[in-house]
């Protein structure tokens, strides 16, 4: 599994206003850091589906400029996930119940996720943030938790050994208000780090099954 797909992947953890980079983030006491955990898995429960646009920023030790892309992101519950990279360049990621399929331009290979460990791991990864379990799941990340005046921030630092070898860790940004994310960072075991920023978020509209298909 190439690097850039399995971090493109792990958005879907978190679906979910970013707090600026300045900004000063205070620890989360035993207390709030369960009320936390609740209202996610609460959040997580209640979204049936999300249409949303995104951006992303990826830093990289070799290249002096950042990486600026966008696209629209399409999330339907069980196992249906539409990830489409529309500027500077077309790329697709689709998963729908046990297969992912990637259109490269005019290319589309398919994948079944049980084909290979790193397909486990990320369908693994994919059920317990749709069932909002992931903050839970003390074998495969340690978390630590923060608040700043507009985000609860949650710290993942990743324990499985395959994430390790193209992640290190994800900080995922919650809205105070309502508890959906809008913001991942991701940091890589080289240095460099990709941001991305959801916008102009739908959700539990109907969403057509053909979303999901590449043909």
């Amino acid at each position: 599994m190439p690097t850039k797909i399995l971090i493109h992947l792990i958005v879907l953890m978190a679906w979910w206003i970013p707090c600026p980079a300045n900004c000063q983030n205070s620890p989360l006491d035993g207390v709030s850091i369960e009320s936390l955990k609740t209202r996610v898995k609460e959040v997580a429960w209640n979204t049936r589906t999300i249409a949303c646009d995104f951006s992303q920023e990826k830093e990289m030790s070799m290249i002096s400029e950042k990486i600026k892309s966008n696209g629209k992101f399409y999330l339907k519950k069980e196992k249906m996930l539409r990830w489409e990279y529309l500027q500077p360049f077309s790329y697709l990621i689709v998963i729908k119940n046990d297969q992912i399929s990637i259109q490269d331009e005019y290319k589309v290979t398919h994948f079944q996720v049980h084909s290979n460990e790193v397909f486990r791991e990320i369908n693994r990864i994919i059920l317990g943030s749709i069932q909002g379990t992931l903050l839970t799941d003390d074998q495969n990340f340690k978390a630590t938790y923060f608040e700043s005046p507009t985000s609860w921030v949650v710290k993942l630092k990743t324990l499985t050994p395959k994430l390790k070898e193209s992640l290190s860790e994800i900080v995922i940004y919650f809205d105070r208000k309502d508890y959906m994310v809008n913001q991942l960072d991701m940091h890589e075991p080289g240095g460099d780090f990709t941001r991305i920023t959801f916008t102009s978020r739908k959700l539990n509209q109907p969403i057509a099954d053909e979303k999901f298909m590449v043909r």
